[in-house]
């Protein structure tokens, strides 16, 4: 949404330029059936007849739904019309067929976690969860049917999302992962179209197609047990590499896992994501919504001062083939 501190002029012409440039498109796009195509004016995307591909490297909010919420709001009623979000206590029983790994530290998101558990568990195909805490001390308290592991670390050594993704890999009992945060929700058939596109021969995947941004008295209500609301995002995210990707359990160790190198914020699935490329054999069509559940900003990520950041920067001018090697000799994963 535009900033009410923007100057009234401005939001007028951006007003103005939506309407003129960006609604028809939408409009049409969301009638027919066809709202995976719906994007900005300057961006391309291309169908497999499934899914779009972007075809812009990093993320972009939806320029429409910033300036004009109802267009967002009808955008997210009907995704998640074609795509429920279903929240349960515990998975469907059987033996699981996709793994959930999860990465977490800290009180403060553990509202976020059990949010995120509940949408897991409401998956149409039985699934496992792996959720690795990372601290001195056990702090969480998860429900009966997640494996829980935990990592010990002092309090002050950053928090490093690879290395809990790699811990959780190993416990792992299914051939599928998800590496998956711990703030998103995901739709109940997000672990049966990942088992699908596997087993079609793909090695890696994401499948987001938009990124539903809750604020936070609309993320409390979801913390408090209240019925999921679609119409109700703050922002529309494109193309949100990482956050959620699927990985065959040989493949992601065939390429090393993710970078334990990698700690505080940021690069970690950019730099998994190059490796992963270096198969040929990545889905990256997205046709699922997600929701992200609101927190505050995490400090300096994707600021030039992070060290996370600072390391990918550096590895960009490194083959993804020679990463993978040293990786495979450090052998984490």
């Amino acid at each position: 949404m535009p900033s009410s501190t923007e100057p009234p002029l401005r939001r007028l012409r951006q007003r103005a330029g939506a309407l003129l440039y960006d609604w028809p498109t939408f409009e049409r796009r969301l009638r027919t059936g066809a709202w995976l195509e719906i994007r900005n004016r300057n961006e391309r995307v291309v169908s497999d007849g499934r899914g779009v591909r972007c075809e812009w490297r990093y993320t972009s909010d939806l320029h429409i739904a910033r300036v004009f919420p109802s267009a967002g709001a009808r955008l997210m009623r009907r995704a998640f019309g074609e795509w429920p979000v279903v929240m349960r206590d515990a998975p469907v029983a059987g033996a699981p067929v996709v793994s959930f790994l999860i990465g977490h530290r800290g009180a403060e998101r553990m509202p976020h976690l059990l949010a995120t558990l509940r949408s897991i568990a409401g998956q149409s195909v039985p699934v496992e969860c792996i959720v690795v805490e990372q601290s001195a001390s056990r702090e969480l308290d998860v429900p009966p049917w997640v494996r829980y592991v935990q990592t010990p670390v002092p309090a002050e050594q950053p928090y490093s999302r690879a290395r809990a993704f790699n811990a959780a890999a190993r416990h792992a009992r299914t051939g599928v992962l998800i590496c998956h945060d711990n703030d998103m929700l995901v739709p109940e058939r997000y672990a049966e179209e990942a088992l699908a596109r596997i087993e079609e021969g793909w090695q890696f995947l994401d499948l987001k197609r938009f990124l539903f941004y809750l604020d936070g008295q609309e993320t409390a209500r979801v913390f408090a047990g209240a019925a999921l609301r679609t119409n109700v995002a703050t922002t529309i995210v494109q193309n949100a590499r990482g956050g959620s990707i699927v990985a065959d359990a040989e493949a992601y160790r065939a390429i090393g896992g993710f970078d334990p190198a990698f700690v505080g914020w940021g690069g970690e699935d950019n730099d998994f994501w190059d490796r992963a490329e270096t198969t040929g054999k990545v889905y990256a069509f997205g046709f699922l919504p997600m929701i992200h559940l609101h927190h505050a900003f995490q400090q300096g990520k994707w600021s030039d001062s992070s060290e996370a950041v600072a390391r990918y920067r550096a590895l960009e001018s490194v083959p993804p083939r020679e990463r993978i090697a040293r990786l495979l000799r450090e052998g984490e994963p």
